[in-house]
């Protein structure tokens, strides 16, 4: 048995604000850059998110240069490309549907990699899911850091993969799109209704 590590505290209320409440999506951004230590400290919160079997299939390219975004800027749709491009970061998330040959590694307890080979359907349907989960844990990394970030659709997907992800190891499809800065009131929309607890939620 493994015992915790720390005894689990409710966060305060302005963590909890900084996190969910008063965190927003991001359309324009400060001036201001987003230095290399600042994105590696980013994905060392991020990693340690669950993953079902420990699997981490999501692949992350950081794009700070002005020339990765402008090989970005011909998969976006028209709405997406001005505040995309003045993002002092753009993330491209992806997922790799070879994760499971690492899974030796990362989940040594058993031969978690037979649970997979011969069978792409499940390949795909894990890698997108948790591949997914972990790009939510990105951004609430980067919240926790004090960054902000637009999470955003609306591109292309296999025209990005293709760009961005053809070359790197493994078999990566981009899944979505996070700008990551410093983000300012400039188009920023009013907040949008959300479902209360009993409308979407029921206790069993």
């Amino acid at each position: 048995m493994v015992e915790k590590e720390t005894d689990n505290k409710p966060l305060n209320d302005y963590s909890l604000d900084q996190l969910f409440r008063k965190a927003r999506t991001y359309n324009a951004w400060e001036d201001r850059e987003v230095p290399e230590t600042l994105i590696q400290a980013l994905y060392d919160l991020m990693k340690f998110g669950a993953t079902s079997a420990n699997c981490s299939p999501a692949r992350v390219l950081f794009l700070r240069s002005n020339e990765a975004k402008q090989r970005l800027k011909p998969h976006l749709i028209e709405g997406n490309s001005d505040k995309t491009m003045t993002a002092p970061c753009v993330a491209v998330i992806g997922h790799d549907l070879q994760f499971h040959e690492h899974l030796p590694r990362l989940f040594p307890h058993t031969d978690a990699r037979s649970w997979f080979e011969g069978n792409p359907t499940l390949i795909a349907e894990t890698a997108f899911r948790n591949g997914t989960l972990q790009g939510a844990y990105l951004m609430m990394a980067a919240r926790a850091l004090g960054l902000d970030c637009g999470p955003m659709s609306g591109f292309d997907q296999q025209g990005v993969s293709k760009e961005f992800f053809e070359q790197e190891p493994g078999d990566v499809r981009a899944n979505f799109l996070c700008s990551i800065g410093y983000g300012t009131s400039e188009n920023l929309f009013d907040r949008s209704p959300r479902f209360g607890f009993d409308e979407v939620c029921k206790t069993l």
